[in-house]
């Protein structure tokens, strides 16, 4: 029997561009620029429209390996990041 390991690929760091793109890099040596914008642009939520406000988007941090913003009230799965496939709601 093969035992198929997947490779755990983490953020490791992340750095500002402008307005709601964020240059995400990975473990693997994978950089990504997503835009945020049209995904918070979209949402009826208040809690995730807060971060349309920049002072509320720049206070992302990398935590154990995931991009987080205020203890994980907004994250996204590093999967859809590293393809830049966040969904819009």
């Amino acid at each position: 029997m093969t035992e198929i390991l997947e490779k755990t690929i983490d953020i490791v760091d992340v750095g500002y561009l402008s307005e709601y793109h964020l240059n995400i890099h990975f473990s693997d040596g994978h950089n990504q620029v997503v835009d945020f914008g049209p995904f918070l642009k979209k949402s009826h939520h208040p809690e995730i429209r807060k971060y349309l406000e920049f002072a509320n988007f720049m206070q992302f941090s990398v935590v154990d390996g995931n991009l987080d913003w205020n203890d994980f009230e907004l994250c996204f799965p590093t999967a859809d990041l590293y393809n830049n496939t966040i969904l819009h709601t």
